[in-house]
């Protein structure tokens, strides 16, 4: 029999989902099941779930027809589930590493109705706050079990159905239920510990609560948080049908509706200033209504007093105190800080005054009109003319003439501008001027700090890959590769956003959970991918040619990416050795990462002639439309690369290191889009043996174009375009299709018109 039922809901959840499946899968526990319900989720979530259930037979995953709210979607699970206890686990959140063998052998040896559990809030600058559990139980309970009336300390343990495992026969026998509605935690999880005859607790962290930035509940305002009035009538509307057996129980429970209520109004992100005279009558009326007969154990101090303020009905009292605590903990908090602020440390260097100057320029160019016609573009860190925003200002410039692009480069890069491109100079007067002004901005990395988001304007982020390694907030926990970055200055940035431009659903996800604000995701493709799909036999030809490749000769470019957390690193690869199996016929084509921290002069070849550093060509996709065969390792390339249905190798010599050190969002080596070699040797072997295109790598690389490729169909920049400049309704990619043909670049174009 399985032992643990794992019901996970899931809506709106498609940035965390993944990491809350793997947290549960991937403990060392055999005898699970996990049930997840996809509630009508607008996003990826079901795909997310469908995709998990296939591979791995623990796992089943439930589609419904429309929303019905996370209580009634939690019974839905609860009605599938077979295991001896369940466990309702949000799909936002994760369990710890190994924490389930240790609840496994407590729910063995007590066999408990419901077992508490630890938790921690991991908040999003991935800081980590402990519950009450030391504060109930500053002795823990150890193996006994109990009932609610003999430690009713539990109560003040965090009413959510996630912290608990509760025994699925007791719950059939009780008919204990989730209501609809908000705060539905609320008429479950108390209703579970009065009715239960043997409660135990594991002093364990078992769950990390996320502390979303946006989408939660808890921070957005509205009427609906009176719902939680609601849920408390449930609970003591069940008491009265209990009777007698639980009167006892009624002072601690009152106590602790009267704490929630009070918790829910005094969070400025929940209740409008509006509504709070009316949400505080409601206190005050369920106040009267629920009081027990022989009183409460109200608390002391100043909640004690809110308590007797609610009890009067005294609103404005009650607001005018909450004002004066609010400003009094701010000035306690402004007087701590006064007093660990030390004298700034001795300035690097004196601004230059002509710095100074720039800026006082930028402030006042702020105050002028927003130019209506103006969008300035750029593309890593000012490096040139390239990559999606530079695919974006080609259909720009095509499909709305009437908006005035402009490029900002840095004065060393000039020479990379195409010819009729307008450009500033970084760091100039115009620079400034072009950056204050335009109505459009776009980017495939962040604008510097100084850079304000004036109203009106609008920001777009079009990335620069798809994400193989952690990205955003996510490299938190991965200090190594994350070594002086600005999680907050991060953040202050990713507000500018109006728009993120998503490759595929996967990105999306991922973006959703490294970049957490209010911006509109635009999955569409990439434009940098549109060129791949369009270009014909004859361009491929003339690229070729241009880079003085014959059209019989196998090309093969190396791409590998840049390792942050190793400066200075070089993968295992001797040009001469792959040459030599590669024949007479075969030619090399090495570019680093835009940081050059591998530049091929560091390792000069001696057979230059087949052997080209291509480093400083400015335009990848040449390079990809030029090649036979990609090496790569976890670069984004891959995915790029892959729109044109073309053998790829990951080469990946240094995978487990990389992996650990710096944190990756998915297996490439277990979900690849061809081959993997994971030493030189295997590499040469593959092409040796022809495993590079046999018929394993090809399916690979099907699977891996499908999950990826989907909407690279040569027209992402168009519905950048269509959606950011002309204001036209959102459109989905189409399918790819053939996308890219299946013969080599010598022999063909990149992909079908």
């Amino acid at each position: 029999m399985t032992l643990i039922s794992f019901v996970v809901p899931a809506y709106r959840v498609q940035g965390y989902l993944r990491e809350c499946l793997d947290s549960i899968l991937g403990q060392p526990v055999a005898d699970i099941e996990v049930i997840g319900v996809d509630d009508c989720s607008p996003d990826d979530s079901g795909e997310i779930l469908t995709e998990y259930a296939a591979r791995d037979p623990r796992m089943r995953a439930v589609r419904l027809t429309e929303n019905v709210g996370l209580g009634p979607a939690r019974n839905i699970g609860l009605d599938r589930a077979a295991g001896e206890y369940v466990w309702f686990v949000d799909g936002d959140d994760w369990l710890a590493p190994e924490c389930l063998p240790e609840v496994v052998e407590r729910l063995r040896a007590t066999r408990p109705d419901v077992l508490l559990v630890d938790h921690v809030r991991t908040h999003w600058n991935d800081a980590t706050s402990r519950s009450a559990m030391e504060e109930v139980f500053p002795e823990p309970p150890g193996e006994e079990t109990f009932r609610l009336r003999d430690r009713p300390e539990t109560l003040r343990l965090l009413h959510t159905a996630w912290n608990r495992l509760v025994r699925r026969q007791f719950l059939i026998e009780e008919g204990l239920r989730f209501a609809p509605g908000w705060y539905e935690d609320v008429s479950f999880s108390y209703p579970v510990l009065m009715a239960a005859e043997r409660i135990g607790v594991l002093d364990r962290v078992c769950v990390n609560y996320r502390q979303r930035r946006t989408g939660a509940i808890t921070r957005t305002r509205g009427e609906r948080h009176f719902e939680v009035f609601d849920q408390w009538h449930r609970v003591f509307r069940l008491m009265d049908a209990w009777g007698p057996a639980v009167d006892d129980l009624r002072p601690a429970l009152f106590e602790r509706m009267i704490w929630h209520y009070l918790s829910v109004l005094g969070n400025g992100e929940r209740i409008d200033p509006e509504l709070r005279p009316a949400f505080f009558a409601q206190i005050t009326a369920d106040h009267a209504r629920w009081l027990p007969p022989g009183g409460y154990p109200a608390p002391a101090g100043a909640e004690g007093l809110k308590h007797r303020l609610v009890a009067a009905g005294r609103w404005r009292t009650f607001s005018a105190l909450r004002t004066a605590y609010r400003a009094r903990d701010v000035a306690r908090r402004t007087a701590r800080s006064a007093k660990r602020r030390v004298a700034p440390p001795a300035r690097r260097a004196v601004r230059l005054a002509r710095d100074a100057l720039l800026r006082e320029y930028y402030r006042a160019e702020l105050r002028r009109p927003v130019d209506e016609a103006l969008a300035v573009y750029a593309a890593y860190w000012y490096r040139g003319y390239s990559d999606n925003p530079a695919a974006i200002f080609e259909a720009a410039r095509r499909l709305a003439p009437q908006v005035r692009g402009v490029w900002i480069v840095r004065r060393d890069r000039v020479h990379t501008v195409p010819e009729g491109v307008a450009y500033v100079v970084a760091g100039t007067p115009a620079y400034y001027r072009a950056l204050a002004q335009a109505r459009w901005l776009v980017n495939n990395v962040n604008f510097p700090d100084h850079v304000r988001k004036r109203p009106g304007s609008v920001h777009v982020q079009t990335h620069h890959g798809t994400p193989v390694k952690v990205m955003g907030l996510d490299q938190q926990r991965y200090p190594v590769g994350a070594v002086g970055m600005d999680f907050a200055g991060l953040l202050r940035r990713v507000d500018r956003w109006d728009y993120s431009v998503s490759a595929n659903s996967f990105s999306t996800q991922m973006w959703e959970r490294a970049y957490p604000a209010a911006y509109t995701t635009l999955e569409v493709g990439y434009p940098r991918n549109d060129r791949l799909v369009t270009a014909t036999a004859g361009e491929v030809r003339r690229l070729r040619a241009e880079l003085g490749l014959g059209p019989d000769e196998r090309v093969v470019l190396y791409a590998p990416t840049h390792r942050e957390h190793l400066p200075g690193y070089r993968p295992p690869f001797d040009p001469e050795r792959l040459l030599d199996v590669l024949g007479p016929a075969g030619r090399l084509l090495i570019r680093s990462h835009y940081f050059h921290d591998r530049d091929l002069r560091a390792r000069r070849p001696a057979d230059r002639d087949r052997v080209r550093d291509v480093s400083g060509h400015p335009r990848v996709e040449d390079l990809y439309l030029v090649a036979d065969v990609l090496i790569t390792d976890y670069s984004s390339a891959m995915f790029d690369y892959a729109v044109l249905d073309r053998p790829i190798v990951v080469y990946a010599p240094d995978w487990e290191a990389y992996r650990l050190a710096r944190g990756v969002y998915f297996d490439v080596t277990a979900e690849p889009p061809g081959a993997v070699a994971t030493s030189f040797a295997d590499l040469l072997d593959l092409f040796s043996a022809g495993g590079v295109d046999s018929a394993a790598a090809r399916t690979a690389r099907q699977r891996f174009r499908a999950r990826f490729c989907a909407l690279d169909d040569g027209h992402a920049a168009e519905r950048v375009v269509r959606r950011v400049f002309l204001g036209e309704p959102a459109t989905a990619g189409r399918p790819a299709r053939g996308v890219g043909a299946l013969a080599p670049a010598s022999q063909a174009g990149g992909g079908p018109r």
